[in-house]
């Protein structure tokens, strides 16, 4: 377990990282908006995604969807259809859900405690901290990939299995509790730049895990199947996999378990986006 900082230590590191940050800020798009609802959008798009696949999305998802209202009301074929190119369609349903949850309970105002944020569908301990931190500037303590990528490269040295919980220790000692949003934004940043260079400190964590191969995955059927769905009235098994050059059985079982999570409905022998 690393000591405990010394107040040396967490100014040199704040000047490190925010000096990249004032020269070299990635320009976002969510990061140019105080609204709630879009720091909400685009903290979902951005689970497992990277950011530069997200802009254009994000935009364009924003623009047909502006609110909670909007998006609660919508049709989850039309809130799919734009998903599309994503990839992980279970965030689409959960983006749904939550707005139908947040339009209900809470009046269409997304709540800022991250308590009740993670008990809306899809959202973990983590993005539920960083919708506080980044839509209302709250002091709250979290991880994600470039910053634990910070962290065990600049106080780690030579560590092998370092635990998340050993760097939130650290994250909450170094944290500008004056303004959270734009140090965890920093922070991220100089994440990316380490990777840019180089760094592979992510696989001296405890939790690395190598992502699995997509290309010729179930992951990657289930959405050639739902792309194919996307926009059509209507298809049976044999159509799709007709279409995907994949085997019937396969697609069939797909078909199946896309129902019972939701994706899909199945009504007078075709399977269409509910």
């Amino acid at each position: 377990m690393i000591q405990q900082l010394t107040d040396r230590q967490i100014n040199n590191f704040r000047n490190a990282v925010y000096r990249y940050y004032t020269t070299h800020p990635r320009p976002l798009p969510w990061r140019l908006t105080n609204d709630p609802y879009k720091i909400f959008i685009s903290e979902m798009m951005l689970q497992q995604t990277q950011a530069e696949r997200v802009v254009s999305k994000y935009e364009l998802f924003v623009s047909r969807f502006p609110d909670f209202e909007t998006l609660a009301t919508a049709s989850f074929a039309d809130i799919l259809a734009l998903w599309q190119g994503l990839g992980y369609n279970r965030r689409a349903i959960y983006l749904h859900h939550s707005a139908m949850t947040i339009v209900r309970e809470y009046g269409g105002k997304l709540p800022p405690d991250p308590v009740v944020l993670q008990s809306l569908p899809g959202i973990g301990h983590a993005t539920a901290r960083e919708i506080s931190a980044f839509a209302f500037g709250l002091p709250v303590v979290f991880i994600e990939t470039n910053m634990r990528r910070v962290f065990i490269q600049c106080f780690f040295h030579n560590r092998e299995n370092v635990t998340d919980r050993e760097i939130l220790v650290l994250v909450d000692e170094t944290l500008d509790r004056e303004d959270p949003r734009s140090w965890y934004y920093a922070l991220m940043d100089f994440g990316v730049m380490l990777k840019g260079k180089g760094s592979n400190a992510n696989i001296r964590s405890a939790h690395y895990q190598k992502q699995s191969r997509f290309e010729g995955s179930n992951r990657q059927l289930r959405g050639n199947i739902l792309r194919e769905m996307t926009g059509t009235s209507g298809r049976n098994a044999g159509e799709i996999a007709q279409l995907l050059n994949a085997p019937e059985t396969a697609v069939a079982k797909n078909l199946e378990q896309l129902c019972k999570e939701g994706f899909l409905k199945y009504e007078k022998g075709k399977f269409r986006v509910r």
